[in-house]
């Protein structure tokens, strides 16, 4: 009872604009004191701030943030999209094409769906407006492809799973490069059927020369050296996670460089931004440290195991109905403040059922793309509407059609679990 009562008492501050991690903290503290004493309470929180920022696997964070950060300042991802755009441009519904394709590019180059989907709202959206699309179909492109960037490594929402399940960071990375494949492609497919359907709302743009074409992927050579000194040397094994963070933040400074973006009052704001989004993310990870010592104390999970244990359900009915969860509550809290919230409870019940960590955190992920598009929160909505001047009520009609895709890829990855597990398997 008492678990449940500060748990809602959690919720009630989120919903209140209390950042997450000091909710998580305040009642967390509050849960120990309760269940515990003061002594145990003061041994928590004096002991768990270290611990949590002492974390080798936590310096992912900013360089992978870093990385992002002087990669939007480049301006790449313009390029990327106009190279894309010139190679599937005369094909029917070809630029919506080409911005999944330019947001799985980003997406392997940057690691924050928010930052991806402003990018993409400036760049892709208005050239596809220009060109005729309808703009409630165009808008739900530019939305949902931005959304690759949490899946396709380096991922930082994968790593904040990592941190929490205490799993392979690694082979997560690694293990959301198929799922990030196979979304671009249900993006693609999506938006050709809507063309196909609807051929004035996705007209052609004219063909260009081959000569252009190849001439522009002058701009993927950057882009393949950053993934391979990322992505590569982890699957590899050349480095860990860890280091490949700091080869890709120092690769993003080379390009930065060589594109002639890097001012000294660019690297600062690039240097501050990361360092503003590392705290923001250090302080949630010590306030869900202390509320799961705080479950822990109550003996909740293990009940949970337990009842989950006891009951006459096949897993994957359980699967399933966890999964919707994640579904419902993507639609009203922040996609962190939902990993930090259920991990530590759910992925016991998830392993005793004989799931594999890994591939329920790329699942979970996959369900939180969808969480930042349905309303009422559907973040990158909002911020496609905010970069690219348009009505939110336009960005959250174009959407429907790839949440209903999204949930048949769901579906096959909940089908065929080696779609996650086969890549990482052979590291």
């Amino acid at each position: 009872m008492i678990a449940i009562t500060l748990t809602v008492l959690l919720l009630v501050l989120m919903v209140l604009g209390v950042p997450v991690g000091f909710a998580m903290g305040i009642i967390g503290a509050i849960g120990l004191l309760i269940v515990g004493d003061w002594d145990i309470m003061m041994g928590i929180l004096e002991t768990v701030p270290l611990s949590t920022v002492n974390s080798y696997e936590l310096i992912t964070i900013p360089m992978f943030l870093l990385m992002a950060e002087l990669v939007l300042k480049s301006g790449i991802a313009d390029d990327l999209f106009e190279a894309a755009a010139a190679w599937f441009g005369s094909v029917r519904g070809g630029l919506g094409m080409a911005t999944s394709v330019a947001g799985a590019g980003f997406g392997a180059i940057c690691g924050t769906s928010t930052a991806a989907a402003a990018t993409l709202s400036a760049t892709s959206l208005p050239a596809m407006i220009k060109h005729g699309y309808e703009p409630k179909m165009a808008a739900g492109v530019v939305a949902i492809s931005g959304t690759l960037a949490m899946l396709i490594p380096p991922s930082v929402i994968l790593i904040i799973y990592g941190l929490l399940a205490e799993a392979n960071i690694g082979r997560l990375l690694i293990a959301g490069i198929f799922p990030g494949l196979l979304i671009c492609l249900t993006i693609i497919v999506t938006v050709y059927i809507l063309a196909t359907l609807d051929p004035k709302a996705a007209p052609t743009t004219e063909p260009k020369s081959w000569a252009y074409k190849f001439k522009l992927l002058k701009v993927v050579g950057p882009m393949l050296v950053l993934i391979l000194m990322v992505t590569g040397v982890i699957y590899s094994g050349i480095a860990t996670p860890t280091e490949a963070s700091a080869l890709g933040a120092f690769g993003a400074l080379l390009i930065t460089l060589m594109r002639k973006r890097a001012s000294p009052r660019d690297l600062f704001d690039a240097t501050l931004r990361a360092t503003q989004g590392t705290c923001m993310i250090a302080m949630i990870l010590l306030g869900a440290h202390v509320f799961g010592y705080f479950f822990t104390l109550t003996g909740v999970t293990q009940d949970l195991v337990g009842w989950v244990s006891s009951l006459d359900a096949q897993p994957w009915m359980i699967m399933a109905a966890i999964f919707l969860m994640y579904v419902i509550l993507g639609a009203f809290m922040d996609q962190i403040a939902i990993l930090v919230l259920t991990i530590p409870v759910v992925l016991p019940v998830v392993v005793t059922l004989g799931y594999d960590p890994i591939w329920f955190g790329v699942l979970v992920i996959v369900i939180a793309e969808i969480g930042l598009l349905t309303p009422p929160m559907g973040l990158n909505c909002f911020v496609v509407a905010f970069y690219a001047k348009r009505p939110v009520t336009e960005v959250f009609g174009g959407i429907w059609p790839h949440v209903l895709a999204h949930f048949v890829a769901i579906g096959l990855m909940m089908a065929f679990p080696q779609i996650v597990l086969w890549l990482p398997s052979l590291m």
